[in-house]
């Protein structure tokens, strides 16, 4: 069987960006909120929005993420099953 375990890493400047990035965005957008002219109530609806779309996107983040590696588990103890199978499979014994 293989022992062959591919890890993947992203780097840190990968990470620094994409941190910094939403950083930004968030920041750009509570900006915008604040200065915008209209009404407290509308702006505060706003805010709400922007936290529950920040939150809800965090949480699909996640759930992909884990889809992605519950099937890279299954694609492993598929591929050990097959490799035993193969490792035991004599092609000159009678049947």
């Amino acid at each position: 069987m293989s022992d062959t375990q591919i890890k993947q890493q992203n780097t840190t400047a990968y990470y620094s960006q994409a941190v910094i990035s939403f950083a930004v965005a968030l920041a750009a957008v509570a900006l915008g909120i604040v200065y915008l002219d209209a009404d407290a109530w509308v702006r505060a609806f706003l805010g709400i929005a922007v936290l529950f779309l920040t939150t809800s996107s965090f949480t699909l983040a996640k759930v992909v993420r884990d889809k992605q590696e519950a099937g890279q588990i299954v694609s492993r103890v598929d591929q050990a099953r097959l490799e035993k199978l193969l490792a035991e499979h004599d092609p000159f014994q009678k049947l």
